[in-house]
């Protein structure tokens, strides 16, 4: 979608968007228009009982005395209380109206109500930026999809500061390609997405200056990746690992370090899963692919920051040659894992990554992020991603990123009262705790590869695919996690 920001004036064809908050206080620009259609806004929106009142629509038909085809009115709410994530909202409420209407441009007119708690040229690029992300389809595979016409090819956003606009846009424009890159990533059917084909498309981020790195399957068995490597024992597929390095910070300065589970198919190896929306499996990769989106983000935005992003990609297959129940695996780490069920692989795969990256780069900190347990789904649902830290900090500051972006989190505990739950009679640790608290025995398991690094966990099972839809996201796959940590970034760690 071409996005375009103007000085503010009345468009005299097509589809135009205004904005009133409550109790009906126009923008001026929608004021101006309410008298160049002969009190067209004013009559319909008493008609309507319309009051301005946060996503409220009226759409105005063939208004008089004009050519325009349609007046959209938005209701903002009372200004003082919008916030960023809320302006970017009603774009995609926006978005949404207009892909309903078959509109293939319009004019927004996003002149500044009085008393907004955002500056108009940051009211106007949220708005922009909302309605980008909701404008994003997945239909690459339908050779037959009326669909295909109804995307929103361009929107012209009029202000009073275009040029600041423009520049604040650019950002949240780059942040939108790492978001679409993830939700791609997700959405990809597992025939045509498995570890090879992963890692190409994380290679291809080298035009943006990313630094790629993919280390094949013979390299890894060879340094001691055997945790990883044993959940892919299964798959025709090679194991792969990539690492994506960013180096815009100060030179020197320890890079911040974010982790992704990667396992392209999950049938859940001898474990078998059962049958029903197994198909769902294809997005078990959605930690990995917010990795992948998150360092796409930061490169095309020309983050200040030095960020590693590190993915073990992996496909769990049942199959002759495929780890069983029982079988014991030593980790990267010296540390040995008794293998009680193959579906609980997730926590393998980031055991040698995280040990891997904590190992190599010493980092500020490591974020993982993996779709790691169903009993997340059943704590939270999905609202929240389950958050695990052993920072107080890390915590804080992610929550509010969280809020900030609508990608919320919610805390979970860890105790030493759990870990005993993973303690093993012929191993170091196994690698399932009971039936009981299986989310925070997962996080209890990944604990033991961090060392003393500050480290956060993001179980994001109920929030990467299937999740609740939003104005800003119609996808299956959400592509969570890309503007929750790039804000994180953004906030505390490019100064």
């Amino acid at each position: 979608m071409n996005v375009k920001f103007s000085k503010t004036a009345l468009p005299r064809t097509g589809t135009v968007i205004v904005f009133a908050a409550e109790g009906l206080e126009l923008a001026e620009s929608a004021q101006d228009l309410d008298l160049a259609t002969a009190g067209q806004i004013s009559r319909a929106s008493k008609v309507a009982d319309f009051t301005g009142k946060r996503d409220a629509i009226l759409d105005i038909m063939a208004p008089n005395n004009s050519d325009l085809e349609r007046i959209v009115l938005i209701g903002i709410g009372k200004p003082d209380d919008l916030t960023s994530y809320d302006a970017e909202k009603l774009g995609g409420k926006i978005c949404g109206k207009l892909l309903q209407a078959k509109a293939a441009k319009a004019e927004i007119l996003a002149d500044a109500i009085p008393g907004l708690a955002l500056n108009p040229a940051e009211f106007a690029a949220r708005i922009a930026s909302g309605a980008r992300l909701r404008n994003y389809k997945f239909d690459k595979y339908k050779t037959k999809n009326d669909n295909k016409k109804q995307k929103l090819k361009e929107i012209s956003v009029s202000c009073v500061e275009p040029a600041k606009a423009q520049r604040a846009y650019a950002a949240y424009d780059a942040v939108a390609q790492g978001v679409f890159l993830a939700r791609d990533l997700v959405n990809e059917p597992p025939n045509e997405l498995y570890p090879e084909s992963f890692a190409k498309r994380a290679k291809e981020l080298t035009k943006l200056g990313l630094k790629v790195e993919v280390l094949s399957e013979k390299q890894l068995r060879q340094r001691g990746f055997l945790a990883l490597v044993g959940v892919g024992e299964g798959s025709v597929r090679d194991t792969l690992m990539v690492v994506m390095s960013w180096m815009g910070g100060k030179k020197g300065k320890k890079p911040v370090a974010f982790v992704g589970k990667g396992v392209t198919f999950d049938t859940g190896g001898i474990s078998l899963k059962p049958g029903a929306n197994m198909g769902d499996m294809k997005g078990d990769m959605g930690g990995a692919a917010c990795v992948t989106g998150l360092m796409c983000a930061l490169a095309a935005r020309k983050a200040k920051v030095n960020a590693v992003g590190v993915i073990g990609l992996v496909e769990n297959m049942p199959d002759a040659a495929a780890q069983r129940p029982g079988d014991i695996v030593k980790s990267l780490s010296g540390q040995t894992i008794e293998i009680l069920n193959t579906d609980a692989e997730g926590r393998l795969v980031l055991a040698d990554v995280l040990w891997y990256t904590q190992k190599r780069f010493k980092p500020q900190f490591m974020i993982d992020l993996a779709t790691l347990t169903g009993a997340i789904l059943v704590a939270l649902g999905n609202e929240h991603a389950g958050l695990f830290s052993n920072s107080d900090e890390l915590c804080e500051r992610l929550s509010k990123a969280g809020n900030a972006t609508g990608e919320k989190v919610w805390r979970m505990p860890l105790d030493k009262a759990y870990d005993k739950l993973i303690d093993c009679k012929v191993a170091d640790m196994k690698n399932i705790g009971g039936r009981h608290a299986g989310s925070i025995t997962a996080a209890q398991f990944l604990q033991r590869f961090v060392n003393e690094v500050p480290w956060a966990h993001l179980d994001i099972a109920g929030t990467a695919m299937s999740s609740p839809k939003t104005p800003i996201n119609e996808s299956w796959g959400s592509g969570y996690g890309v503007r929750l940590l790039n804000q994180l970034v953004a906030d505390h760690y490019e100064k």
